[in-house]
């Protein structure tokens, strides 16, 4: 087999992973590598988790799929679910996180344009190093060059401004502005987190202007940052909210969650999605929810955190030659490297822990919510191994 039938679009590394348990992956070879990707914030409860893969196996004996054309219990009951556990009054479900911000832009706008029949409305601020997804509409969202390229013309309907920069929202807002879009914690940009005030000053913005305020959590919501959502940190709330990875622990979903005031314009014919809510994903988003939100699990996520940034920024400051600095909160975590990003993911992944790349020279941590201490400590010492041979290549230099 190889890759020469499959479109080029990834830069894939010389891995193939037949199975996985837990925190951990094993390669077709045999070689076991703990898991600090976690299939970029996807496998919330790692790799085969006993409960999602019965609840999984007793849904999949009965139905795949059925449209939504017709109720389906599981989705009902896993809307019910996030509505009672967040500010949201109802959802949408579809199949990714790209689909989930592409729903909540069609909210905001069918929310101001029909509130607003006579006025062009439609102008959605965003910020520098966002990421939003790689549809047109969200590519355009992310503003991206490195995105952007060889598809103009973007897609119109958005101003960007700079990420935390509350004057430059206030200096952008027009008569055509209808919301703001932020991701509370950026992932792909760099693992850059809204400081001091910026969210509740995004959100006073917003009441004030009637504005709609729409947080992207695909990447960091559903338990990522010690919170369910990474908002809750901020005691801040949005009108719509999207989520995605995480949620299904593996398995593809993504939601867009939403007051009654700015869905309420949403009927019948307005959206759809063919494959969004089927029962498979409904069943896995459902067994996650189970574990999650059992008692004292989020308790344990902020433990594990505590546990790894202790290790890792006694790592940085040992390595100044290596490391900048540590980014992000919870379990979603980067540290800014002096040495170009992807030579440390490719050593670490040498010596058996995989990361993941993200902007700004960073290097992404992002281990399973239910990640032990022994796996920490494994991880930590990977993590130092590599910075200490790096370091003494540099010295022979």
């Amino acid at each position: 087999m190889s890759l020469e039938n499959i479109m080029n679009t990834y830069s894939r590394t010389d891995l193939i992973f037949e199975s996985g348990h837990g925190s951990w992956l094993v390669t077709k070879d045999g070689k076991k590598i703990l898991d600090f990707n976690s299939g970029i914030a996807v496998n919330a409860l790692g790799h085969c988790h006993p409960h999602l893969v019965d609840s999984l196996q007793s849904q999949i004996k009965k139905l795949w799929h059925c449209s939504n054309l017709y109720r389906i219990e599981s989705q009902e009951l896993l809307a019910s679910r996030l509505v009672a556990s967040s500010f949201a009054d109802s959802v949408f479900f579809c199949n990714s996180g790209a689909e989930s911000v592409e729903a909540a832009i069609k909210v905001a706008r069918k929310y101001s344009q029909t509130r607003n029949p006579n006025k062009k409305k439609y102008k959605i601020i965003v910020t520098t190093n966002a990421f939003h997804g790689r549809t047109l509409a969200t590519i355009s969202a992310g503003g991206q060059e490195k995105h952007l390229e060889g598809f103009y013309p973007a897609v119109g309907g958005f101003k960007r401004v700079e990420f935390g920069n509350i004057s430059q929202i206030i200096e952008n807002i027009d008569e055509e502005t209808i919301g703001i879009l932020i991701e509370p914690i950026q992932g792909e940009g760099g693992i850059n987190q809204a400081e001091d005030t910026y969210l509740k000053d995004i959100r006073e913005i917003c009441n004030q202007r009637g504005l709609v305020l729409i947080f992207d959590e695909v990447q960091c919501g559903m338990g990522r940052s010690g919170k369910l959502f990474a908002h809750e940190k901020y005691d801040v709330v949005p009108d719509i909210m999207c989520l995605a990875k995480g949620l299904g622990g593996g398995f593809p979903i993504g939601a867009c969650l939403a007051t009654k005031k700015v869905s309420q314009y949403m009927t019948p014919g307005t959206h759809g999605s063919t494959f969004g809510g089927n029962p498979l994903a409904m069943t896995a988003a459902n067994a996650l929810l189970d574990i999650i939100l059992s008692k004292g699990f989020l308790n344990k996520v902020n433990e594990s955190s505590v546990k790894l940034i202790d290790g890792l920024q006694k790592i940085i400051i040992k390595y100044q030659s290596v490391f900048l600095k540590l980014k992000g909160q919870g379990l979603m975590l980067g540290i800014k490297c002096r040495v170009p990003n992807s030579l440390l993911v490719d050593r670490l992944v040498e010596k058996g822990l995989l990361t993941v790349v993200a902007g700004d020279n960073v290097v992404r941590l992002l281990p399973p919510l239910n990640i032990s201490n022994e796996e920490i400590d494994i991880a930590i010492s990977i993590i130092e191994h590599v910075a200490h041979s790096i370091e003494i290549e540099n010295v022979r230099k």
